[in-house]
């Protein structure tokens, strides 16, 4: 029996490399960096596959990029989720270690692998970047070993909220504490993302529209009551010191890739 990760392989090359064909242009060197290629892909374009040659390196310019892993007998996990900014294919091995995914639209820059030993500049300007990314995957880590599969949803929304959830919260806003987000996964996704059935993940967005904590209009459009309510919900919410949102002194900017 074929896997997933057969099936993927024997798709036509086209859908891989027809991005780089149609809509590759030389982006300018800054200051001494090597200079990088734009790509564009298309929503739901696979960038590549693990076990590629990992021979480039690729910084988010706008978009939401996936990156999973797959077991032998298909099953997926969903290793991050990555917005504007962010940079992926880095691999310890000539090949890459995940597989990576277009959610939506999406612009890159990309760089051959070799350039950063070229340019310490560009070295150093996507490390700081990946520091960031890193700490990410370490409250990943903390959400996927403690907490429970409602903790894990109120997680996953608040990340699209802008602003609102971690150091440096705004707080809720003076009239209403509404917040409107739009989804690029689908429930399959969310659940490979978040260690979950695509049972519970439903069973758990329809216990939040019953209590009132959200509204779903469409499968990928959400509006959340009360973002204080559904941050509390986290696991990770204080009612005081320096991560309640009634304490944010300090306003920081967020991304939603989801």
């Amino acid at each position: 029996m074929k896997s997933l990760r057969d099936d993927l392989r024997a798709q036509p090359a086209e859908r891989v490399l027809r991005p780089f064909r149609l809509y590759q242009q030389p982006v300018p060197a800054v200051g001494r960096e090597t200079p990088g290629r734009e790509l564009h892909f298309p929503s739901r374009t696979l960038v590549f596959l693990e076990g590629d040659e990992a021979d480039s390196i690729f910084q988010i310019l706008d978009g939401v990029v996936m990156l999973y892993k797959l077991l032998p007998d298909g099953r997926r996990q969903v290793v991050e989720v990555l917005g504007e900014g962010d940079v992926f294919g880095f691999s310890s091995s000539p090949l890459r270690d995940s597989a990576a995914e277009t959610l939506a639209a999406t612009r890159c820059t990309t760089y051959d692998r070799a350039a950063l030993d070229r340019s310490p500049a560009l070295a150093s300007r996507l490390s700081r970047r990946l520091y960031s990314q890193l700490s990410q995957l370490h409250d990943h880590a903390v959400l996927l070993g403690r907490k429970s599969a409602m903790e894990r949803i109120a997680s996953f929304l608040m990340q699209c909220v802008p602003g609102r959830g971690g150091y440096g919260c705004t707080g809720p806003r003076a009239r209403d504490d509404d917040a409107n987000i739009r989804l690029t996964m689908t429930r399959q996704e969310i659940a490979d993302y978040l260690g979950l059935t695509i049972e519970t993940v439903s069973r758990s967005f329809t216990k939040l529209k019953s209590t009132g904590v959200v509204t779903i209009s469409n499968l990928d459009e959400i509006c959340i009551h009360n973002v204080c309510r559904l941050c509390r919900l986290t696991g990770t919410h204080l009612t005081s010191g320096r991560w309640c949102s009634s304490q944010g002194a300090i306003k920081s900017k967020a991304v939603c890739a989801m």
